[in-house]
């Protein structure tokens, strides 16, 4: 598949088949995704590739009550999670909403579940005496979660990067035995989709990017 088509099709699959996936085809996936950068080239990342029930079981347990409070800020209007604007809504609100299990389930019960940590030991964290939520991270990380993705598009195969359970990334560590200098970073299901979607709707180029400052002129415009 053309490098642009596999960019502009490889959409968050959610939704699979019960048709297995081999570990070669798992692989495959993860020999070409490998040559993601990273900050000086440490390839930093650990992956957990995932199958036995009992985990899947825990991880949905895990994920619960991060999706509930995710779902209930939507429903009322809010970015969910977001560091900038504290949430309206109570704990007694929160714990009264609806827990969408077959969300939950649609994620955690995955042929596959790829489970990518990164080692903070070999990360540099430029933003880390800031104060705000540390992103910068990620730069040596995503690249090669992103590099998943597109390698599973090109097998023919589907997944999404979800975030969730680093909501509770203590117990993760604690049940999956993750040293302490590991950061969760994604949880990746993959899988043959239920159906396979060929257009992305996604803002234009002239809707995010300009030049030279912040409220400069937008390119091409």
């Amino acid at each position: 598949m053309d490098l642009y088509q596999v960019m502009r099709t490889t959409f968050a699959a959610r939704n699979f088949t019960d048709e297995p996936v081999s570990d070669a085809q798992i692989g495959a996936i993860l020999e070409n995704a490998r040559f993601a950068p990273s900050g000086g080239n440490r390839q930093g990342w650990k992956v957990l590739v995932v199958r036995e029930q009992r985990t899947k079981d825990a991880l949905a347990s895990m994920i619960a009550p991060t999706v509930q409070r995710y779902v209930a800020q939507v429903a009322a209007k809010e970015a969910p999670w977001n560091t900038i604007n504290p949430t309206a809504l109570s704990d007694a609100q929160i714990a009264a909403s609806h827990i969408p299990q077959p969300m939950i389930d649609s994620i955690c019960q995955a042929p596959v579940l790829l489970l990518v940590f990164v080692d903070l030991s070999v990360v540099a964290s430029f933003d880390s005496q800031l104060e705000r939520v540390g992103v910068i991270s990620g730069g040596s990380i995503y690249p090669f979660v992103w590099n998943i993705l597109l390698s599973a598009r090109n097998e023919g195969l589907g997944g999404t990067l979800t975030t969730f359970v680093g909501a509770n990334e203590s117990e993760l560590k604690e049940y999956l035995g993750v040293p302490d200098e590991y950061a969760f970073a994604a949880m990746i299901p993959i899988g043959n989709p239920t159906k396979q979607l060929t257009k992305l709707k996604r803002k234009s180029v002239a809707e995010f990017a300009v030049k030279e400052r912040f409220d400069g002129e937008v390119l091409g415009g």
